[in-house]
């Protein structure tokens, strides 16, 4: 069952009187010590946590300026967090509650009740910082043909996740935060059948070693001309 804010109960009995495209940010509560754990301890906690901030505001903005469809944050832990009281400022359109008990459950929940309002899901988390408009058109593209567009990681998973179908199954049997979700995600869409397109590879923002593409980013945004 959808939670109360995700439900259009309108939308859900007439698929015609569905929106097209709706972009779903995850991101969870900033809480030191429980946000970007990886990075510790070359950041303090205090440090991990304002860099998890800083890559939420980063993805909801990019969101925002990619004008394609409506923006909404799907946050673990505390909703009433200054952070997610920007996102809204932004201009998000609604803030929505994760629900489920690993990763595979609380996406699906997120998409299938999305999918009762809208044609079409594009899901990302908050750490890829290189999705940008471009990158989103691409799904956008992707889906007028497939029933699912990934985006994968570097580092085995999928840093985007768009949709005009889901199958709970696909979510299943999953070792979230390995190096295999892409292959075995893959597998199991191989094995029901369901068609689906590959984006361009991204990367996460988890580890040390990884601070010099955010590094990168931020020059690049600092330099190109408005």
């Amino acid at each position: 069952m959808c939670a109360d804010k995700y439900a259009d109960p309108g939308a859900a009995s007439n698929p015609a009187a569905r929106k097209d495209l709706v972009l779903i940010q995850f991101s969870r509560a900033p809480e030191p010590g429980h946000v970007k754990t990886r990075m510790q301890p070359h950041l303090s906690a205090q440090q991990a946590c304002d860099l998890h901030c800083d890559l939420t505001r980063w993805t909801c903005r990019r969101l925002l300026d990619s004008a394609l469809g409506d923006v909404e944050l799907a946050v673990a832990g505390d909703r009433q967090h200054a952070l997610f009281s920007e996102c809204t400022a932004m201009g998000v359109n609604r803030l929505l509650r994760q629900r489920g008990d690993d990763l595979g459950q609380r996406m699906h929940h997120a998409i299938r009740c999305a999918l009762a309002r809208y044609k079409n899901v594009i899901l990302v988390g908050s750490d890829c910082p290189g999705i940008d408009a471009a990158y989103l058109r691409q799904a956008v593209t992707a889906l007028r043909d497939a029933a699912l567009v990934l985006g994968p990681a570097h580092d085995g998973g999928y840093v985007l996740l768009g949709a005009r179908v889901i199958e709970e199954e696909m979510f299943q049997g999953i070792n979230w935060g390995s190096e295999a979700v892409l292959e075995q995600t893959a597998a199991i869409l191989s094995r029901r059948g369901i068609r689906w397109e590959q984006l361009p590879f991204k990367a996460d923002i988890d580890r040390p070693e990884d601070l010099p593409i955010w590094e990168a980013l931020q020059r690049d945004s600092h330099t190109t001309p408005a």
